[in-house]
């Protein structure tokens, strides 16, 4: 029934269901919803309303959309070049960005005005459909290790560390889909309260190659290392890694066996900095760990740090039966390290110099043309990409 028709019905039935007693409306209500497809209490609205001829219905206003097109495919491109951010990232990143967008494309000063004033949630609705063709998937297979294991104190308390060094780290296995054999794994270390992130790739698990690894993001590190929490691999619970944490005077703790949740900051780089740029594609040889430590080392490493925010949890409070998180301000790792007396402040200007020389459409097209080489490298048989491929 067209709305015309269902309208017209509606005008004929108007005037008998004023005039009838009240036996006689409830009838003429239920025939009036069922020939009309109307809910009751809309049906009741109208038939208690206002005469047909002098209602009318609501007008709605739409207000002309305040960004372009032109405009929101800039921030679309800012958003990929940046990795697919977290709106709220995506804001925070913009002014630290703004210098190279305005000269790759040719902003105005009106829309750099309008971009820089988007709201996080605005950035959301305008990017919601690009959104929505992301997909992505994630597993684990780390086996616990036994040696050691009951020596190595438990950490399940909050982090509450006040100074750079305290980290967590953890393997993410590049075997495709098959666990035998030997095959690349990214070693993983992240700082609590700098979010400062180290990432070596190693064939294999063996201890010297994962001390080795180890050794090198020391070296490679804005701070003094003074924490290490790990899971329960065999990997990290052994005798020679428990030698190297006193030789360095690092303390050594891990998280309780299969929960994720204590050593919940490297799960979430295990996603954004491994997983999601590597895939799970499987990786055997040393031509591939090559090439994974070249982009780890260089553009992805100081792509991460010097030019990706991300926020922090500052605390949780109750409000009712509601646990409300208060996050701080989003910054990128550099910003956070220079803000750290503990900080070396040689390496620190170092890296503010890097920062001001590198132009960040650049890394990430470099980090994209690098990524394309690495996944010829794969083994094609055991890589589920190319498994699922006709």
């Amino acid at each position: 029934m067209s709305h015309a028709s269902r309208w017209e019905y509606f005008k004929e039935i108007y005037a008998r269901y004023r005039r009838a007693d009240r036996k006689s409306r409830q009838t003429m209500l239920d025939e009036f919803c069922t020939v009309s497809g109307y809910h009751r209490k809309y049906a009741l609205r109208l038939l208690n309303g206002p005469p047909p001829e002098r209602w009318r219905r609501p007008v709605s206003r739409k207000r002309a959309p305040r960004y372009s097109a032109g405009l929101v495919s800039i921030l679309a491109a800012v958003w990929a070049a940046a990795g697919y951010p977290w709106s709220v990232v995506l804001k925070a990143l913009l002014p630290l960005w703004m210098p190279w967008v305005r000269k790759r494309f040719r902003l105005k000063p009106k829309m750099e005005e309008q971009l820089l004033s988007m709201s996080a949630r605005q950035m959301d609705r305008r990017l919601r459909e690009r959104k929505a063709r992301l997909k992505h998937r994630r597993y684990g297979g780390t086996k616990p290790g036994t040696l050691l294991k009951h020596q190595i104190p438990i950490k399940t308390d909050n982090w509450s560390v006040k100074m750079p060094g305290f980290t967590e780290i953890d393997l993410v296995a590049h075997c495709g889909n098959s666990a035998q054999g030997e095959f690349a794994h990214s070693l993983n270390v992240t700082d609590i309260h700098t979010t400062w992130t180290e990432t070596r790739a190693l064939l294999g698990k063996g201890h010297e190659r994962a001390l080795a690894a180890l050794d090198e993001i020391r070296q490679a590190l804005p701070f003094r290392w003074c924490g290490i929490d790990s899971d329960n691999g065999s990997e990290f619970i052994n005798w020679p890694l428990g030698r190297w944490c006193e030789e360095h005077k690092i303390v050594f703790t891990r998280g309780r066996p299969y929960k994720k949740d204590d050593n919940a900051h490297i799960e979430e780089k295990n996603w954004t900095h491994v997983r999601k740029l590597l895939g799970w594609d499987r990786y055997d040889t040393p031509e591939a760990v090559e090439a994974i430590n070249d982009l780890y080392r260089h553009e992805l490493g100081w792509w991460l740090n010097l030019f990706r925010p991300s926020v922090k949890l500052l605390k949780k409070k109750r409000v009712g039966s509601k646990l409300r998180r208060v996050y701080g301000p989003a910054q990128t790792p550099l910003e956070r390290v220079a803000e750290c007396e503990e900080s070396d402040p040689e390496r620190v200007a170092a890296l503010k110099k890097l920062q001001s020389q590198i132009d960040p459409f650049e890394q990430s097209q470099t980090i994209a043309r690098k990524l394309q080489r690495l996944y010829r490298l794969a083994h094609q048989r055991l890589s589920p990409r190319f498994s699922q491929m006709p």
